[in-house]
Order: C-alpha cells, then sequence, then structure tokens
C-alpha cells in the first residue's frame, strides 16, 4: 500500500515537487535542534509500531533527507523496537481492556488462542514479521511471553522492513521507480512468506 501511494506520488511533478518542497524546511528545523530532531523521529517511530493509524512513512523522507539512509535506518529501527517493547510493556502490565482499544481486534482475536507463551522462537519470529507491527507486541505481552526471546524476534523482524522503508523514502525523495518497484516486490514477498509459512505451522499444530 505504502509503494502504490508513493508511485502515485512521484508520478505527479507538481505534487512530488510541492512535498518535496517542504524538506529544505524541515532539514532546518532538525539541524536548529539536533537532539529534539532525533527524539522526535525516534517517538514518532515508535506510534507507528504501536498504533495502526500511524504511518513512519510520513516522517521517513525528513530522516533520509537531513541524515541519510544509514542514519534513517538505524533511528527507525530503535523506534519501532522502542514501540514493540512498549505494546508489549502496557498489554503485560494493563490488561485486555486496554490493548481492545489499541489494537486491531480482528488480527488480534485470530491469534489470540494460538500464540502462547510457549510459543517456539521460530514461531515468534514468523508472527513478527507476518503480521502488522502492533499485533504482535500487545498479543504477546499479554501471553507474557518470555521478554527476551520476544525483544530479539522484534530486533530481526524489523531490520529488513527498517532497510526497506528507508529505500522507499530515498526513492521518492529521488523518484527512482525501479527502485520503488523492486523494494515493494520484496516487502510484499517477504511479508507474504511468512504469512503463508505462519499459517501452515499454526493449522498444523491445531491439527
Amino acid at each position: 500500500m505504502t509503494a502504490a501511494v508513493i508511485a502515485l506520488v512521484i508520478s505527479s511533478d507538481d505534487l512530488h515537487a510541492w512535498l518535496t518542497g517542504f524538506l529544505p524546511t524541515a532539514e532546518a528545523i532538525v539541524r536548529g535542534q539536533p537532539v529534539l530532531g532525533v527524539v522526535v523521529f525516534i517517538l514518532f517511530a515508535a506510534l507507528s509500531a504501536m498504533l495502526a493509524f500511524v504511518s513512519s512513512a510520513l516522517i521517513v523522507p525528513v530522516g533520509v533527507y537531513v541524515w541519510g539512509k544509514a542514519a534513517s535506518m538505524f533511528l527507525l529501527w530503535i523506534g519501532w523496537i522502542f514501540g514493540g517493547l512498549c505494546a508489549y510493556s502496557i498489554s503485560r502490565y494493563l490488561g485486555r481492556p486496554t490493548v481492545k482499544a489499541l489494537c486491531s481486534r480482528s488480527a488480534f482475536e485470530s491469534y489470540e488462542n494460538r500464540i502462547s507463551n510457549r510459543a517456539s522462537f521460530s514461531l515468534v519470529l514468523l508472527f513478527q514479521i507476518a503480521m502488522p507491527s502492533e499485533v504482535p507486541g500487545y498479543l504477546l505481552g499479554l501471553a507474557r511471553y518470555h521478554f527476551w526471546k520476544y525483544l530479539v524476534a522484534l530486533a530481526l523482524a524489523e531490520l529488513p522492513y527498517a532497510v526497506a522503508t528507508v529505500y522507499l523514502g530515498s526513492s521518492f525523495i529521488e523518484r527512482q521507480v525501479y527502485l520503488l518497484a523492486g523494494v515493494g516486490v520484496a516487502v510484499a514477498g517477504l511479508s507474504g512468506w511468512a504469512l503463508y509459512v505462519l499459517h501452515r505451522r499454526v493449522i498444523t499444530k491445531r491439527t
């Protein structure tokens, strides 16, 4: 979905020029408050990992423009990990009512009885790769899954998505259509494969 929106934007000269016109202003603001800029970027990334309606796509082009791809990948990755840990902690210590208010009910209920605190690390890693980022943290926290195993699975699963998201942001700025298409296909392939294998393992386990 994100790749499709970016493709639509870069196909329009006027819209692309209008949106990228804000980047120098954003850079000046961040350069003026460098520490605050990093903190805001990480916190926004964390929120995007906790709430379905918040998207990192809004801030990644700014990060790429100001700090470059490598630093943006690292900050985005750290933010997503922090957001996942917050989701895990919220559900573990505040319980089900809070989770229902913050998480997609359909996705949560589909896996609530299938992913337990005894789930293998490989299954949790697949779950983390396949699902929207906000779902695993809330579900695994509620299930009281082992904290350190969750943290490692979270970090491993988010890394390729952080790389891909930053390259999507770069392709938006530089209007690189082929890069955009390649990254979009790679992300769709990874998430689709993980979802397929996850479903096969869950179904096999239940039967």
